[in-house]
């Protein structure tokens, strides 16, 4: 839409107003133009049409001394009036006089409420969450870090809809290469519609091809200020719920904001237990048809028995007796997670128990590989990140082909590739399995275990912060008594 056609294009739709007025005092005519659907109606019949009205002035200038308004802009070039009054402005014009253009900032402001985290979820630690709204999303974080390094960089990406970006760092602390690393990719986007962060997710990773999400996403305000303060970029798109940070780690994935709550050996029990979960999860069910496909000599003779009788009225093989349960498993998942709230936990609970049970009575499927599948869908809930969840989810698979082709020497070879594809995975050109590797000993100490924190006086060593300090060591380790 060129600045010679705005009027006719935005007055074909019925929120698009154009009024005119005299001013009592001084006779002066002035023109307002605003879209309804965009402008708070009370700004401008409590605070911007009073002082017009009743003021006194003669051009453009005298407005800013009439309106109570902290966002008056004064302009005279006719391309910013597309760009202003999509964005919430009124836009004002003294007598016949179109060259000298006042815009008012009367912006609607619906915004939800902040509500707990719902994917994030955790017993102990800040019960507040990140909302739709850009603005309040960085009212948030600044209400933690209320230092006059915190920069905010803004951006606007899509053709059609013109999101807002706000790009987060701490300065004199962040590596300059990641924040010139993100600000370039966004850039570069080009695309017409960003609805959401989950969008940019796609579009700035090293790696669209890999089904690992390289960034991590939070909801959790608490989240994002702790990892700004170890000097990574977070980034907030206006429309979501959730912000991203970048570069991130593989191990970041299983690890929950709230084991910094809790004491740290009961928060290193439970990282370990969500990394055996994971590896629970991903390769119990190939390594039951591998075993029972190819290594059947490997099982224990007591065990051997119960395993013959569970299967001996099940008329499949074991890959497509497992691949119907875990077929069966994922279809709950997604019809619970689709429907609303209450109906989808009962379909959960109920579906689940009703299947599970019907299919053993008809000799579909054994009841030792239900319990294997049933155990393995709920070690996958305890990954912390959803989307490392569905990752999870999707490798079981290929895994599962891999057993039957080839028994435990395919889960092997499954296992190699995927290292390699570890390996060779980037975050924002930051190493994804850092610190297992490249080896980095200091690292350890918040990655697979979380030590104390009088232990975390150094800030993580990849991601190269200008301040790798956190706090004094030796004075982090003192304990002083009263009568010192």
């Amino acid at each position: 839409m060129s600045s010679e056609n705005w009027e006719t294009a935005l007055s074909k739709s019925n929120d698009f107003k154009k009024m005119h007025y005299i001013s009592q005092k001084s006779g002066r005519p002035f023109t307002i133009v605003f879209i309804s659907s965009l402008v708070d109606d009370s700004i401008i019949n409590e605070f911007i049409l009073p002082g017009l009205l009743t003021g006194n002035f003669d051009e453009a200038a005298d407005v800013k001394k009439l309106v109570p308004a902290a966002d008056v802009q004064l302009s005279s070039d006719p391309k910013d009036i597309e760009t202003k009054l999509l964005s919430g402005y009124v836009m004002l014009t003294v007598g016949e006089n179109t060259n000298e253009l006042v815009f008012i900032a009367a912006k609607k402001q619906i915004n939800r409420s902040i509500s707990p985290p719902e994917v994030e979820f955790s017993v102990i630690g800040p019960k507040e969450a990140f909302v739709e709204s850009i603005d309040q999303n960085l009212y948030l974080i600044r209400k933690r870090l209320p230092i006059k390094e915190l920069v905010v960089e803004n951006l606007q990406v899509g053709k059609l809809s013109k999101t807002h970006i706000a790009i987060l760092y701490i300065d004199h602390l962040v590596d300059r290469t990641n924040v010139q690393t993100v600000v370039q990719r966004i850039k570069d986007i080009e695309f017409d519609e960003i609805s959401d962060s989950s969008y940019i997710v796609q579009m700035i990773s090293d790696n669209e091809n890999s089904p690992f999400p390289q960034l991590l996403d939070s909801e959790r305000p608490d989240r994002i200020s702790a990892v700004l303060a170890e000097g990574k970029v977070a980034i907030l798109v206006d429309g979501s719920p959730h912000a991203l940070v970048g570069p991130t780690t593989l191990a970041e994935f299983y690890s929950s904001f709230e084991d910094y709550y809790l004491n740290w050996l009961i928060s290193v029990f439970f990282r370990l237990i969500r990394f055996f979960s994971v590896i629970f999860s991903l390769l119990v069910t190939p390594v039951y048809v591998a075993v029972l496909s190819y290594h059947y000599e490997l099982i224990p003779k007591d065990l051997l028995g119960t395993l013959i009788t569970s299967r001996r009225v099940v008329p499949f093989p074991p890959i497509l007796e497992a691949l119907i349960l875990e077929l069966t498993i994922e279809l709950l998942r997604e019809a619970g997670a689709r429907l609303p709230t209450k109906v989808g936990q009962t379909i959960g609970i109920v579906g689940g128990i009703v299947i599970g049970t019907a299919s053993v009575e008809a000799g579909l499927t054994s009841n030792v590989l239900l319990i294997i599948i049933a155990l393995a869908a709920l070690a996958s809930f305890t990954t912390p990140i959803y989307r490392m969840g569905n990752t999870i989810r999707l490798l079981r698979f290929p895994f599962l082909l891999m057993a039957e082709l080839w028994g435990l020497v395919g889960i092997l070879i499954g296992f190699a590739f995927l290292l390699t594809h570890l390996l060779r995975l980037t975050s924002l050109g930051r190493p994804y399995l850092e610190p297992m590797y490249p080896p980095r000993i200091s690292d350890f100490r918040d990655a697979i275990v979380r030590l104390s924190f009088k232990k975390q006086s150094k800030r993580p060593q990849f991601l190269r912060t200008e301040n790798t300090t956190r706090f004094s060591k030796k004075k982090g380790e003192q304990k002083k008594d009263i009568d010192e």
